[in-house]
């Protein structure tokens, strides 16, 4: 998939840093790629990049605005169109994953069209999909787990698949959300699939490969999440994962803007996961528990570690903080 890289990337108006997970993802992984953040009156999220204008970042080399937030449905802003009218008139494609795609607004489709910029719309599924199987399939699969959205569940696959490759083991991240897929230039939007062919698009994303290839498979939603648990569900029986890593925010005690679900202990987190993972892969188990600790300093990040780590009897660590080896040691054995 080509995304017109160099990005601006959009930050909207948001004042909520998880809703812009899309922007920081890109940015962390592929900094390369990214001339400037875009940002509106009133957004307090700061990527420490150049506030730039359209026409400042097309002048610096920038060919797409990258609409860089992931708000709660995916809808798009109203406040947001005139921001990207002008991207796309100062020369710039526009690349979205937002559910409403931007080829579908006939104003934005018709100045695409007059300016020659590119409207790209990442929340696209194949246009053939089958029902899942549940074949076993060759090849083993790691799928990252949450608690809730926004617990780490992209950034411990990217981390994963990184450090299998260096320690010299055959592995691809597959990406099955628009940030993933915005990072790895490929993947499946797992959450823009109708229900019924989701576990096959699952299947469809991770075939069959060799004996001792990995495919790190990046997780969605929560089975703990009243709005998106489903699709959760539906990516653990597609993948069929062999060992699977519980990613969390130790802060959090509730679903994040549900504050009438609380998220269980996490020994009742792996039970589950397993519990649901066994119908389509009966050896399945969770390895690891990824913490996502960036509020705490060193000293804290590495007791709260160590307490989740006694308690889930697995080894536990921050993916931008620690050592991988007692995981990979145990996704291993």
């Amino acid at each position: 998939m080509d995304l017109h890289p160099p990005h601006l990337l959009f930050l909207g108006d948001v004042v909520n840093p998880l809703d812009a997970k899309t922007a920081m993802g890109v940015f962390d992984w592929r900094p390369e790629q990214c001339v400037g953040q875009f940002r509106l009156p009133g957004c307090t999220v700061d990527l420490g990049l150049p506030d730039l204008t359209p026409r400042a970042a097309f002048e610096r080399g920038a060919r797409s605005l990258l609409v860089g937030v992931a708000p709660l449905g995916g809808a798009l802003a109203p406040s947001w169109v005139d921001s990207i009218r002008l991207a796309l008139e100062s020369g710039l494609s526009v690349v979205s994953g937002l559910h409403l795609r931007l080829c579908e607004v006939p104003a934005l489709r018709t100045l695409a069209a007059a300016t020659g910029a590119m409207l790209i719309d990442v929340r696209v599924p194949p246009a053939r999909l089958s029902v899942a199987s549940g074949r076993k399939r060759t090849g083993k699969r790691l799928l990252t787990v949450g608690t809730d959205c926004c617990v780490g569940k992209k950034y411990t696959a990217l981390a994963m698949t990184r450090a299998l490759t260096e320690g010299g083991v055959d592995a691809t991240f597959r990406a099955t959300g628009q940030t993933g897929i915005m990072i790895a230039g490929s993947g499946i939007p797992v959450d823009a699939i109708v229900a019924d062919f989701l576990s096959g698009a699952c299947e469809q994303l991770t075939p069959d490969a060799v004996e001792n290839h990995w495919d790190v498979i990046e997780g969605q939603g929560s089975l703990f999440h009243p709005a998106y648990a489903a699709v959760t569900l539906g990516l653990v029986h597609g993948s069929q994962p062999d060992a699977m890593i519980l990613c969390h925010d130790p802060s959090r005690v509730t679903i994040d803007e549900f504050d009438d679900f609380g998220i269980p202990d996490l020994v009742t987190c792996i039970r589950r996961y397993e519990t649901g993972a066994r119908l389509t892969n009966p050896a399945a188990r969770v390895v690891g528990v990824s913490l996502m600790t960036g509020h705490l300093d060193d000293r804290e990040s590495g007791a709260v570690c160590a307490e989740t780590g006694r308690q889930t009897g697995l080894p536990c660590f921050d993916p931008l903080r620690h050592s991988l080896d007692a995981v990979l040691s145990a996704l291993m054995s």
